[in-house]
């Protein structure tokens, strides 16, 4: 008979969570953010303290962002660490759904743990239960099942017995990776059980590295040796897969221009020569034109959603079109030749499979000319009274930062002209654009700096989403945790009003504050407000001042917010105008079709002729 311990359900999740290991001998899952609450506090809460010295428990401020928090630490990791985030049985839970989707579409892990009615139901309906008239089954945490890659429900002591090895698959298969929901039964979590101790014995979790299949292989590398003008266009499964020096590699060897998704920037550092800049709709003068005039594009790790794409119309008629990804739905995108591996496997065998082939040399001066523009559009400003744009703010925070620095951001304006005008060293840049969520940036800052302490982060974002979420703060100024903020204010919703108004045809209407039904235009201290949280906190006036408070800002060990008003009008690379070297795509927003305006109509009729050339593959 197996030696056994006693334990709460809750005790048992914890303890077995403390010993899940990666292959450098750390915990795969590094401790727990906890808001505690109605169906979490007795059971979870009372186990974590119990093993606080050997699993960790954080407080935040908000389950979304502390589920933020929990994504910018594992991707920071490239998928090799993550963190868990328990929540109560209602509000709370559904705070978390946000954050689960933003993990979902990101292919990021993170351990979800709910809170949940009482399996008995002996006191139904209890505090906060949303009850399905029709289905006695449904609670609140339902919500998770269309965001989760793996979803169960824990009723009985016993199901963690198999539950949450699953939970860890999911979150460590690089195929399916994504963020596992456990909905706990709050009397659940408070029964005993017997448990086996073997289930506590430490286990390893593997990253597994899947080879190509040798048909597609062979397949692949035919059309790539036909091929004369071949263009990458790198994902963020590159980085992932760990897969950058041999991204490089097979650039150089067979001398093909790389172009990167949001996910996949700084891939490949900036300064080296194949190094072509952004894809898409947000893209380089320098790579789109390589994209248009390619015969082949090769996809390693990206998703290849629309912003990337053009919405289907970036890629010429004739191009034909390869995908190295891990994921055969993702591999078989837009009717795509797939090859479905590991990015860093698959490039190497690839590359062998090539011997020495080469492609005609891509367009050096066009590269030459992109960065030339950046630089130009980036510089310092003459007039340093007048408000910069946002590509003078990057190019000061650039001036002022070093190699280890890290951009990081997720929404609005600012992640188009990051992917346009910023000059990574490898792994010097950290987007979420996967979800495009407002509000991830500053808790994204701290979930990031606590993966990689050694370097400079620098988070950017706007006033709108500093509005959004900036509560985390005050967990950063607790846990000594410093980054930087730099606050683009330009009093509203400038990108989206910019799709408004130049994308779609509209008026200007309720994105700024002077276009909105309100009795008094806000005057928001943005720098008290940080200050008031515990940060250090200044507002500054021209591009200067800030160099000088990004350079300072290294001493502290508390986050520092640096508040800057800055021009809404002047935005590259969104497909709407044309600056910094940009060639923005085509993007694809649906645009009234009956208006009573000219200028509706007018942007109607240029609508359906841009659709017209959407390549419409599966």
């Amino acid at each position: 008979m197996s030696e056994t311990i006693r334990l709460t359900a809750a005790q048992a999740m914890v303890k077995w969570l403390s010993v899940q290991m990666t292959e450098e001998g750390v915990r795969f899952i590094d401790g727990m953010w906890a808001i505690f609450g109605h169906g979490n506090v007795a059971g979870i809460g009372e186990a974590l303290h119990a093993y606080r010295d050997v699993f960790p428990t954080w407080r935040g401020q908000n389950e979304q962002t502390m589920g933020h928090a929990a994504i910018a630490y594992a991707k920071g990791h490239k998928r090799r660490r993550a963190m868990a985030v328990t929540s109560s049985i209602g509000p709370g839970a559904t705070n978390l759904v946000t954050a689960a989707a933003l993990a979902h579409v990101n292919r990021l892990p993170m351990l979800i743990v709910a809170g949940d009615v009482f399996a008995t139901r002996r006191p139904d309906p209890v505090l906060q239960q949303v009850e399905d008239f029709d289905d006695g089954t449904v609670s609140a945490n339902d919500c998770f099942r269309p965001v989760s890659r793996y979803f169960d429900r824990i009723a009985r002591p016993e199901q963690l017995l198999s539950a949450l090895p699953r939970a860890l698959r999911a979150m460590t298969d690089p195929a399916n990776c994504g963020p596992a929901v456990l909905a706990f039964c709050q009397d659940t979590q408070a029964e005993a059980f017997d448990y086996p101790v073997a289930f506590f014995e430490p286990r390893v979790w593997r990253m597994r590295r899947p080879a190509p299949d040798a048909g597609e292989l062979a397949r692949v590398a035919e059309m790539v040796t036909a091929a004369k003008r071949p263009v990458i266009i790198a994902g963020g499964g590159v980085i992932y897969a760990q897969a950058e020096a041999s991204l490089a590699d097979f650039a150089t060897a067979h001398q093909i221009a790389v172009a990167e998704t949001q996910a996949g920037k700084s891939a490949l550092d900036q300064d080296h020569p194949m190094s072509f800049g952004a894809a898409g709709v947000d893209g380089s003068a320098a790579a789109n034109a390589a994209l248009q005039a390619a015969d082949l594009v090769i996809g390693v790790g990206t998703r290849l959603q629309d912003f990337t794409t053009g919405s289907r119309t970036l890629l010429s008629d004739g191009a034909k079109l390869v995908s190295i990804n891990i994921h055969g739905y993702d591999a078989a995108k837009h009717g795509a030749e797939s090859l479905v591996a590991d990015a860093k496997v698959a490039l190497e065998m690839l590359s062998a499979a090539l011997g020495d082939y080469q492609a005609e040399a891509p367009d050096a001066e066009a590269r030459k000319d992109w960065l030339r523009a950046v630089d130009a559009y980036c510089a310092r400003p003459e007039d340093q009274a007048a408000k910069p744009t946002d590509g003078q703010v990057i190019g000061a925070v650039q001036r002022a930062t070093g190699v280890d620095a890290v951009a990081m951001c997720a929404a609005g304006t600012m992640p188009g002209a990051l992917k346009l005008l910023w000059k990574p060293s490898q792994g010097g840049y950290h987007m979420e654009y996967g979800f495009s969520c407002m509000g991830y940036e500053i808790a994204g800052a701290m979930g990031l700096k606590l993966a990689q302490p050694e370097r400079e982060v620098i988070c950017f974002v706007g006033d709108g989403s500093y509005m959004m979420a900036n509560s985390e703060l005050a967990t950063a100024v607790m846990r000594r945790v410093p980054f930087t903020v730099v606050l683009t204010d330009n009093h509203g919703y400038g990108c989206i009003n910019r799709l408004q108004t130049l994308g779609c045809g509209g008026e200007a209407f309720n994105n700024m504050y002077v276009d909105c039904a309100i009795e008094a235009q806000p005057e928001i201290d943005y720098a008290a407000h940080a200050a008031a949280m515990g940060a250090h906190a200044v507002k500054v006036a021209g591009t200067d001042a800030l160099e000088a408070e990004i350079r300072a800002a290294r001493g502290r060990e508390i986050p520092t917010v640096i508040v800057i008003e800055t021009d809404a009008r002047d935005f590259p690379g969104t497909g709407l105008e044309t600056s910094a070297g940009a060639h923005g795509a085509f993007w694809e927003v649906a645009v009234p079709e009956v208006s009573d305006r000219q200028k509706q109509r007018d942007r109607f009729a240029q609508y359906l002729s841009q659709i017209a050339n959407a390549q419409l593959v599966n």
